[in-house]
């Protein structure tokens, strides 16, 4: 068996979810489709009547990485090769899956891949990033200084590089996720005590941490709704901030030896391809 989807619910919008359904359902290399639905009922229960669909619903909600681990746990039981984590707000066109995994199957210490990510308006996602510091995540968003803001989004976002070459970058955005089960299996699922925000950058660093290279790939692309839900509400907001606290006293706050390594690593590399 070789790939499977899954996408967390929560409320959603049926229309942007049921495309992005569509888009992974196209891919007859897709055997399985897991919609783990963390609303608080089940009314999206019937949003698709794919036989490749399986659909659950959790009693309460676990978070966006436990509710994935669910899917993934089952993918690896099944024997597949590559898992999928989606977001129910991203599209993409049919031959996208083909392509990424023509690629991981040419470059097996990858272990995890994230296209090109446009708004649906064709403009660029700047989800490239270096690792976080405390003020990447915490400061930048309440700096008032907008042009301090933007240059630092020149690096720690890898502006720079405009975003038209494969690169191997250490922090790539949760909204399609493109894991290597074979590698999940050595460093670990998502860590289920991050609720929302920051689980794909702790899982990002495990894999590098375990020998593998995370990928951006702009030979395929992908459209993203990209709501920033963090931005509009206070609740996001105060769960965002709870999951960079968990990710820091995990990994370091302002001693980070590993997170300083990788970066100047990253940087260098991406400024001598230039």
């Amino acid at each position: 068996m070789g790939i499977v989807i899954s996408i967390v619910l929560y409320n959603n919008d049926i229309a942007i979810l049921s495309q992005a359904i569509s888009s992974g359902l196209a891919s007859k290399s897709v055997s399985k489709f897991f919609l783990v639905d963390n609303s608080p009922t089940d009314a999206l229960k019937n949003i698709s009547e794919d036989e490749r669909v399986v659909y659950i619903h959790n009693s309460s909600n676990p978070g966006f990485g436990a509710a994935h681990n669910i899917a993934i746990k089952q993918s690896i039981e099944m024997g597949a090769n590559f898992h999928l984590v989606l977001n129910p707000d991203v599209y993409f066109n049919e031959g996208t899956i083909e392509n990424i995994v023509s690629y991981m199957q040419d470059n097996p210490e990858v272990g995890n891949l994230m296209p090109k990510v446009l708004y649906p308006n064709g403009e660029i996602q700047y989800l490239c990033k270096l690792l976080p510091t405390p003020y990447d995540w915490i400061g930048r968003r309440f700096n008032p200084f907008k042009k301090l803001v933007e240059k630092r989004n020149q690096i720690f976002e890898l502006r720079f590089t405009n975003y038209n070459k494969i690169m191997e970058v250490p922090y790539l955005s949760g909204c399609f996720m493109f894991l290597r089960l074979s590698a999940i299996k050595e460093v670990g699922f998502f860590d289920d005590g991050i609720f929302m925000y920051g689980e794909e950058t702790d899982l990002c660093r495990r894999l590098i941490s375990g020998g593998y290279k995370t990928i951006f790939y702009p030979e395929a692309t992908i459209s993203h709704h990209f709501e920033k839900g963090s931005h509009k509400s206070w609740r996001l907001t105060k769960i965002g901030m709870q999951s960079a606290i968990y990710y820091f006293n995990k990994w370091g706050w302002f001693f980070d030896k590993e997170r300083v390594k990788i970066n100047k690593l990253t940087l260098a590399r991406l400024k001598n391809s230039e």
